[in-house]
């Protein structure tokens, strides 16, 4: 499960380590900066009981929580990490948020011991406000907290705060990253927050850990001239989750403590009373465990991918979710991913196998899956080992990986549309696919309970040349 609960120490100069914690899900990390005695958390995600349990370990005293901008993606855990351990919180100045926090301003240095400070640095482009933070010691700079700003052989994407700000806040990024670079030692290493699969991201980033030096080499930011680094990246950006417009809001307005106390539990004719009402019923297992059996009418969004994006993308903000996993424990870490995004609030929860959560066998479905050697073999002769001729091929990728290539004449409808956009489908059997398989089955899951016959093609993108289909390259 994609839960990253577990931080990777590293030991810097000046006896100051830095502390990484994972939110794989999500694609983020939170770090924790420390000389041994007390503690700097930069960037918290909402579940802070990680970031408490981690300075218990540790034996250290968090004594200030600094936050590099408003997040988008998250809904931030800092304030309440301020409220429960006493630490000062502090970000930009310019932010204007209704809550008690220290303003801090470019260059500003706030000394946390005689052994550990930080310095404010601005740095716009992923937002008007964003901060860098250098991590400073006896010596002297030994790392820098990035955020949104510089990030693995990328930066942040610049079109979250509009779209009509995404070339200057570009112009921005670039000049940010080029501050950084020029300021900073080429040993001082980049701990950002977004880059490990968030949307956050302008593209994908490269590797997991990095120096200016490195940065210096093959971040594009540091390597091209202003106007076409800001034509690249704006060329690749591409739609971002829905949810993120919620974030935003929350972040600014101070948000609730997070609240994971178990969902009411649904029995089997409340199931099927939500079912049958339409509602929003998740099943948690792997899409191996779908296909074999489930609830007809559920969606499958497994623990073994980044259901809380899709879930958080897919659904009506506010819609009624009712959460099935094989265990408690699955349950329980689905709301923990859930809660990262604002989603607090559930119409119920179940455990159990299908078999066991059916009000009656009727409910019980199976999902035909097929490979892209199936497709092939089917195109070509009509059909292939029992499965239905595929009538309509559907691919629910992004804009830009159907742009880069996709299965020729295939109909293309991103997950994040398709429960709206079924209609538009031709009538027959859709077999549908994805880059490998996790969002394909999510949207093979939306089609059966739209009414429609539906394949999930298993199956690697990258198999598919080889496999014999016919692939139509550019958009």
């Amino acid at each position: 499960m994609m839960t990253a609960q577990t931080a990777q120490q590293h030991q810097l100069a000046g006896g100051l380590a830095v502390e990484v914690v994972e939110t794989s899900s999500l694609g983020d990390r939170s770090y924790l900066a420390t000389d041994g005695d007390v503690a700097v958390v930069v960037d918290p995600q909402r579940d802070i009981d990680r970031v408490v349990a981690l300075a218990g370990r540790l034996g250290v005293r968090i004594a200030l929580v600094l936050e590099t901008h408003v997040h988008n993606d998250y809904v931030s855990g800092g304030l309440e990490l301020s409220r429960l351990t006493g630490a000062e919180y502090a970000l930009s100045a310019e932010d204007e948020v209704p809550f008690h926090r220290r303003g801090l301003t470019d260059g500003e240095v706030v000394d946390v011991s005689d052994r550990l400070r930080v310095r404010a640095v601005k740095t716009p482009g992923h937002t008007y406000h964003h901060l860098s933070y250098v991590l400073e010691g006896s010596a002297g700079p030994v790392a820098v907290f990035t955020g949104g700003s510089l990030l693995y052989g990328t930066t942040g994407r610049t079109d979250l705060v509009s779209e009509d700000d995404s070339e200057p806040l570009a112009r921005h990024q670039h000049a940010s990253a080029r501050k950084l670079a020029d300021m900073l030692p080429q040993a001082t290493h980049i701990y950002p927050t977004h880059g490990f699969g968030s949307f956050c991201s302008a593209t994908q980033a490269e590797g997991d850990s990095g120096t200016i030096g490195d940065e210096q080499q093959n971040n594009p930011a540091l390597t091209l001239a202003r106007d076409e680094f800001v034509e690249q990246t704006l060329s690749g950006l591409d739609a971002y989750p829905a949810y993120y417009a919620h974030m935003g809001v929350q972040n600014a307005q101070g948000p609730a403590p997070i609240d994971l106390r178990a969902p009411t539990q649904a029995d089997p004719d409340e199931l099927r009373r939500r079912l049958e009402a339409g509602e929003w019923v998740v099943d948690l297992r792997s899409r191996k465990a779908y296909v074999r059996s489930h609830l007809a009418g559920t969606i499958s969004l497994g623990l073994d991918g980044p259901m809380v994006t899709w879930l958080g993308w897919m659904i009506d903000w506010g819609a009624p979710i009712t959460l099935l996993g094989e265990t408690s424990e699955q349950v329980a870490t689905a709301q923990r991913e859930l809660a990262r995004i604002g989603i607090d609030e559930f119409a119920g929860a179940a455990t159990g196998t299908p078999e066991e959560l059916a009000a009656d066998r009727a409910q019980l479905a199976q999902l035909p899956t097929a490979t892209f050697v199936d497709l092939a073999k089917a195109r070509k002769n009509g059909g292939a080992d029992g499965l239905p001729n595929p009538d309509v091929v559907l691919d629910v990728r992004t804009n830009n990986e159907f742009n880069s290539a996709h299965v020729t004449d295939a109909a293309h409808i991103p997950l994040y549309e398709l429960k709206d956009r079924v209609q538009e489908l031709p009538a027959g059997a859709v077999w549908v696919h994805c880059g490998s398989g996790y969002r394909a089955a999510a949207a093979a899951s939306v089609l059966e309970s739209a009414g429609r016959d539906a394949v999930l093609i298993d199956d690697l993108f990258g198999n598919a040349a080889d496999s014999g289909v016919e692939l139509t390259h550019g958009s």
